[in-house]
């Protein structure tokens, strides 16, 4: 009877061990195949903006490349949360796919409570582009340096107000760097996204705002804004005539606006070097990269690692601010 129980358990051993195989070979077929149809990726914001741009810049390319049509989805809310959940929890086989921002970053930060965890779920693939923030002032704001612009805030401590395009948002957080790196005290208005934000700034309901660069130069030449600084380690090419943060004084003021490509983070090796080569070669793409310049922008393609390495001191800083600002959205 023992003798009889041992060879069922060796049979059941080696039953499991060869479906295990079969799993294997099936996963590596899989891999191998894909993609064998549509490629679906999640944009966490509303068709139009800025970010919705690049992706339809980047996307049909991407397409090109990988020989099936990429059908986006735009599910905005929830700071992007929305759309990352879906792909943090799709199966992970590489069709279901994120375009996330610069909200990866700062939503673990300002979250107690989240649906999933960036850092465990998703797997950076590669960078589509970045662009950096400015800090910029109504006009009428009789101001016309970052250290001019520090010095009326201290002399009139909450008097001063400025807006962002929500609690939590990059252009929260950038001016919250800045509060925390000079000492200013300035009240928050925040707006329903970014172009009420702009809006409100562009017509002096508030005073000061953080707003992508792209956005804010445009109004620089005809005096609708006054630009104090711009957010990024180097002068931009849209605005040269604008130092950076740290020229004009605030060592470490960076506040970067990027996006990228994610896949959940069990998505085979194949499959994501699938992934990562045809959208290399999309954003690297003349036409692409030139259509990204255009939009203001500075195209990505960086490789995983890279990516990856650049997100997680992204996640660090912003934690720190969050943290030492006291920002909670729950």
């Amino acid at each position: 009877m023992k003798h009889q129980m041992t060879s069922v358990l060796q049979k059941c051993v080696v039953a499991v061990l060869a479906m295990g195989g079969l799993l294997t070979v099936s996963g590596q077929i899989a891999a191998q195949n894909f993609p064998a149809r549509a490629v679906r990726m999640m944009l966490p914001f509303p068709p139009g903006g800025g970010s919705d741009t690049i992706a339809r810049i980047i996307g049909q390319k991407f397409a090109d490349g990988l020989g099936q049509q990429v059908v986006i989805d735009n599910r905005a809310g929830a700071s992007g949360n929305i759309a990352a959940d879906i792909v943090a929890k799709a199966p992970a086989d590489g069709y279901t796919l994120l375009f996330g921002n610069s909200s990866l970053s700062i939503s673990p930060a300002v979250f107690s409570k989240m649906t999933y965890d960036p850092g465990r779920d998703l797997v950076a693939i590669s960078m589509a582009s970045q662009y950096p923030f400015s800090l910029v002032v109504h006009p009428s704001l009789p101001v016309k340096s970052v250290k001019e612009f520090v010095a009326l805030a201290k002399a009139k401590p909450n008097v001063l107000d400025y807006a962002s395009s929500g609690a939590g948002t990059m252009a929260h957080m950038s001016m919250e760097l800045l509060r925390l790196k000079t000492g200013i005290r300035i009240t928050h208005l925040p707006y329903k996204g970014a172009a009420p934000q702009s809006v409100a700034v562009l017509t002096g309901e508030a005073q000061a705002a953080f707003v992508v660069l792209p956005v804010a130069a445009r109004h620089f030449e005809d005096g609708k804004l006054r630009g104090l600084g711009v957010a990024a380690e180097k002068r931009s090419a849209l605005a040269p005539q604008v130092p950076t943060m740290i020229e004009a004084g605030v060592p470490g003021h960076l506040a970067i606006q990027w996006n990228g490509l994610f896949a959940p983070s069990k998505t085979p090796a194949p499959v994501l070097e699938k992934l990562y080569q045809a959208w290399v070669a999309a954003v690297k793409s003349p036409d692409v990269s030139k259509r990204i310049i255009a939009s203001g922008a500075e195209p990505g393609g960086n490789t995983p690692a890279e990516f990856a390495a650049f997100v997680k001191v992204e996640n660090d800083k912003w934690a720190e601010v969050a943290k030492a600002s006291n920002t909670r959205l729950d």
